[in-house]
């Protein structure tokens, strides 16, 4: 029982961290438009994300436009729409596996083995999501720093970073947590099932017990000469 909190705590990190990474992967604010140099325009805001540009007025209206072509678009933002995509369906995997092998599930059946097994399994798949989120979040702030600092680019085309990617970096993080967790608590599972089929030798058996006492151990017959 008590590895049942901490498996909990697992789980529902991973739920978080799932529900972050879908919110990154939707959310247009991963590169946002920066007010350096004689780029003074402030009433409107330029949201550039992976699918779609909105643009916000000072009046509060915000307009959005999907990306017209597939084919047209820049190879970054293609690896970065495939990894989040990856990452989010990773991470709602784990969940699923990480509930099937949860203690109280008939999934797995009794065995505990086979749940801690698929705990472990939970855990794995949420790194990876978290390594999924993370490469192209890290990808995508490196190229928004060096164009920032680039005097080659104009000021009206340089970028700050957005909202998405400080979401996509807390969800890498809790992603990484949760898996951590429950891998964790599949290895204690599995040492604790370990120790109860193989038993220390001298620590097990009626007969261990009694010649730890100083009784004889039964069935057997002393001689005195």
């Amino acid at each position: 029982m008590a590895l049942y909190p901490l498996q909990i705590a697992g789980l529902v990190l991973g739920l978080l961290g799932a529900a972050g990474a879908l919110g990154a992967t939707l959310l247009p604010q991963w590169r946002v438009s920066a007010f350096v140099g004689n780029n003074i325009i402030v009433f409107e805001r330029l949201w550039e994300g992976l699918w779609m540009t909105c643009v916000r007025q000072a009046t509060a209206t915000l307009q959005c436009k999907l990306y017209g072509s597939l084919l047209a678009l820049p190879p970054v933002l293609e690896a970065a729409r495939a990894l989040m995509c990856v990452a989010v369906a990773l991470a709602l995997l784990a969940l699923l596996v990480g509930v099937c092998g949860a203690k109280g599930a008939q999934c797995a059946g009794s065995s505990e083995r086979a749940k801690a097994r698929l705990l472990g399994t939970s855990g794995v798949l949420f790194a990876l999501a978290g390594v999924s989120v993370l490469i192209p979040v890290c990808w995508t702030a490196n190229i928004i720093i060096r164009d920032f600092h680039n005097p080659a680019v104009h000021p009206a085309r340089k970028r700050e970073l957005g909202a998405a990617l400080f979401l996509g970096w807390a969800s890498a993080a809790v992603l990484f947590l949760g898996g951590g967790l429950l891998c964790g608590v599949c290895c204690c599972r599995a040492r604790k099932e370990r120790r109860r089929r193989y038993p220390a030798p001298g620590h097990c058996g009626p007969h261990a017990r009694e010649r730890r006492n100083g009784v004889p151990a039964r069935g057997t017959s002393t001689s005195y000469v």
